[in-house]
């Protein structure tokens, strides 16, 4: 015997996004771009369940994030539940780009020679934002026209780094602060965090901004110093570094034959020159 006809249930109205947002765990090594997703999100009103409907686009229009951070941020809200569409990392476009200009030591401001010692090196050694987060000094060791760099995965020899290095050490020696911190990359000054001290280890997040503004500046100073011959050629370095970030820059230089550090850089590497030869084509 078929059953009568029931009403159905009502649409149950979404819990309010901060305590939606609570009821999900943050997947585990994501804690913090968890943290940062669902801030975004609440800011504009939305809870879990309308993330999934509208799509990060809502927050990389009001945060302006990159194509790397929405590929990073998708990621990470499928790993804490939350369905959204897969979205790959972008390849760097062009895959080959001039770096070199990011190495060069235009002035002995600290921030400027951070950052020229990070990219020279990075150029050798491509390393992910949480290698240089956490290597130390003594994993660096001036050695003829190279440098070495020493961690627990092997020994790499970087060339061309010397100038820069020397310069970010002979600047960070006049401030006892920086001079005794055990890190390449120390914090330059206090952050928000009780933790946070001068000297003391940058975060992922900090480290990628770093880079964002050594990027921008560069483009700045490429824009203005260039000479009228070359204001085409600066034009169009000046444009690509705008939107480069860390991610593109070590893919651009394993891309360029620097050796690999790990092997999801093998795999980027082989995917970004496997691109060029399909564009070359």
């Amino acid at each position: 015997m078929r059953g009568g006809w029931q009403q159905p249930l009502p649409d149950m109205p979404a819990p309010p996004p901060a305590r939606a947002w609570r009821r999900l765990d943050a997947p585990p090594r994501y804690e913090a771009q968890w943290r940062r997703l669902a801030d975004a999100a609440m800011e504009l009103g939305l809870g879990p369940d309308q993330l999934s409907e509208t799509g990060l686009e809502p927050l990389t229009a009001a945060r302006g994030w990159k194509p790397a951070t929405v590929a990073l941020y998708s990621k990470v809200a499928r790993y804490g539940g939350v369905a959204l569409p897969r979205v790959t990392t972008p390849e760097p476009d062009p895959p080959e780009l001039d770096l070199r200009p990011l190495t060069r030591v235009r002035t002995e401001d600290p921030e400027h020679l951070r950052a020229v010692a990070w990219c020279a090196v990075a150029l050798g050694w491509p390393a992910p934002v949480a290698a240089f987060r956490s290597l130390r000094r003594d994993q660096v060791r001036p050695s003829g026209r190279r440098l070495i760099v020493s961690t627990d995965d092997g020994a790499w020899s970087v060339p061309g780094a010397l100038t820069a290095w020397h310069a970010w050490e002979a600047v960070r020696a006049r401030f006892p602060a920086l001079a005794d911190s055990p890190w390449v990359l120390p914090a330059l000054r206090r952050g928000p965090g009780l933790d946070s001290r001068i000297g003391g280890r940058l975060s992922n997040q900090a480290l990628q901004a770093t880079f964002s503004k050594h990027a921008g500046r560069t483009a700045q100073h490429l824009r203005a110093t260039s000479a009228p011959s070359r204001a085409a050629w600066a034009e169009e370095l000046a444009v690509a570094y705008r939107d480069l970030s860390y991610d593109s820059y070590r893919r651009l230089a394993l891309a360029a034959g620097a050796p690999p550090v790990s092997p999801r850089g093998v795999v980027r590497a082989a995917r970004a020159v496997g691109r060029h030869t399909r564009l070359a084509g």
